[in-house]
């Protein structure tokens, strides 16, 4: 049974400044928690019901385990339609990123991306796709959001996301910077090489203007029809898929 201040903690850390008080995140469902199980991410604790997985209960030793019902989870669960369990999750505090660590390699920049679902979904892209770091502008939803968490489908345990002052660190990291632009070179004849960094921009207004400053290529994914934009989610599975292929 879930005391009133377990109650009061799980229903805070739906909220960022409490996450970063507590230093902790939530995690909802069977897959994603054995995903953080299975990472260098610290399980503090699960909270389960009688449906969840008992192997799951051997992984560990050093979790906190704790049966509740269906009806606990779904007071303290941000899921309309609850799963099985909730895990609380350590924040990890990731190094400074050096040039060294993202030399050889492709990484993905996100200027002030808003809405938890895309940066999800460009998480697991990003998984997909073999890519180990997102760097994120200070003002890019937080990662460890409920909603993020969920959206990446696990894919968070894998990807490493910075927050950090974009300018300051682009000036840091002495890699092509490849900004996602409408008036740019078009992807399909870009070449990539073999490392750099993928700039893509805010739903609505791209990259601000002091980013764009510091772009050396800008790439444009060419429009045939007639839509307005591509969802920059979307976008960054072209970015990535293009940067394999090649």
């Amino acid at each position: 049974m879930l005391s009133k201040s377990q109650i009061n903690l799980l229903k805070s850390l739906q909220q960022k400044k409490f996450r970063r008080e507590h230093g902790l995140f939530i995690v909802e469902g069977h897959k994603s928690i054995t995903e953080f199980i299975n990472s260098a991410y610290r399980v503090e604790a699960i909270y389960y019901t009688p449906s969840f997985d008992s192997k799951v209960l051997k992984l560990s030793q050093k979790i906190n385990f704790c049966e509740i019902s269906v009806t606990e989870l779904e007071k303290v669960s941000s899921l309309k339609t609850p799963q099985d369990a909730l895990a609380i999750v350590k924040i990890p505090e990731w190094p400074i990123l050096q040039h060294e660590q993202l030399k050889g390699k492709f990484s993905l920049v996100l200027d002030g991306i808003q809405d938890p679902g895309n940066l999800g979904t460009i998480i697991r892209i990003a998984d997909w796709f073999g890519i180990d770091h997102i760097i994120c502008s200070e003002d890019t939803v937080d990662a460890y959001n409920p909603k993020v968490v969920q959206a990446c489908m696990g894919s968070l345990a894998r990807v490493k996301v910075h927050h950090t002052s974009l300018t300051e660190f682009l000036l840091k990291i002495k890699l092509t910077i490849f900004g996602a632009l409408l008036d740019g070179e078009n992807i399909y004849s870009t070449d990539f090489g073999k490392e750099g960094l993928i700039v893509m921009g805010n739903e609505g207004n791209g990259l601000r203007p002091e980013v764009q400053k510091m772009v050396n290529k800008a790439i444009t994914i060419p429009r045939i029809g007639k839509a307005e934009s591509l969802n920059v989610a979307i976008a960054t599975a072209l970015f990535c898929s293009e940067i394999t292929r090649k």
